[in-house]
């Protein structure tokens, strides 16, 4: 049996009255996972003289999924406040990296809303989303259906920071971040959305394991907002034959337009 010291013992005395009052999270610092679980159950089997019971600790499962509810924020109900809220996001490991928050831009009364998955370096540079050639070309390809970022479109990302080296997001940056994207919906009020790209295209459908080529060529909805999906302007770049169907796509997307 391993025995407890005097520190130890005292620490589990404390983590046994911070249950009985309820006084919120305590950290830890400096425990191994191992010190950190026996602590836990000398709390709550009452230290070495017994007394209480083991229900009222909570479970290292609950307690951590309580921790993992309030790392997301609880966001703001205004366009302003919610912009503020995200240039001040410290959630995830993006954030320790980045020059700007990449938050919009475009119109707030937008028709239309393009969603892409992360901004690269100019983005994150200057601040603003599709800045450099994939955005210019974007530009001119929702010119082709009379749609513009100055008058009718706005344009966001899944993530508001720039990955290092342009990588993928990871699940748990787009989990922490999507909130964000999930409340501009909300309070924009697109009459539609265009997703572009892999990762805002399973986002939105819910399907995130269908390649995008499947989930293209059809009418999705998200929250009952028409929702088209296609390649991402970059993706054209390097790969030229796919502007056809991305012109396809965005044809497809004004006659949804046309018919609200």
């Amino acid at each position: 049996m391993t025995r407890r010291g005097p520190l130890e013992t005292e620490a589990a005395r404390l983590l046994r009255q911070r249950a009985e009052v309820g006084t919120g999270d305590l950290f830890l610092d400096g425990l191994t996972r191992e010190e950190a679980l026996r602590l836990a159950t000398a709390a709550a089997t009452g230290g070495s003289k017994g007394g209480a019971k083991a229900a009222e600790l909570p479970s290292t499962e609950a307690a951590g999924a309580g921790a993992a509810q309030e790392a997301l924020p609880v966001l703001p109900a205004s366009y302003a406040a919610l912009r503020d809220a995200a240039m001040g996001c410290t959630l995830c490991r993006l954030s320790e990296e980045r020059t700007n928050v990449v938050f919009s831009d475009g119109a707030e009364n937008a028709r239309l809303m393009v969603v892409g998955e992360a901004p690269g370096a100019n983005e994150d540079k200057t601040g603003v989303p599709f800045v450099g050639q994939a955005g210019k070309f974007l530009d001119l390809l929702l010119a082709t259906a009379d749609l513009s970022r100055e008058e009718s479109v706005y344009i966001c990302n899944v993530l508001k920071c720039r990955p290092p080296g342009n990588r993928n997001p990871m699940p748990d940056e787009i989990e922490l971040c999507s909130p964000y994207l999930k409340k501009q919906i909300e309070l924009i009020q697109p009459e539609a959305l265009l997703a572009v790209g892999t990762f805002a295209a399973q986002l939105l459908t819910g399907r995130q394991k269908i390649a995008l080529g499947k989930l293209r060529g059809e009418v999705h909805s998200y929250e009952g907002v028409p929702l088209v999906v296609t390649y991402h302007p970059a993706a054209l770049l390097r790969n030229p034959k796919w502007t056809r169907p991305f012109w396809d796509d965005l044809q497809l997307l004004r006659r949804i337009m046309d018919s609200a």
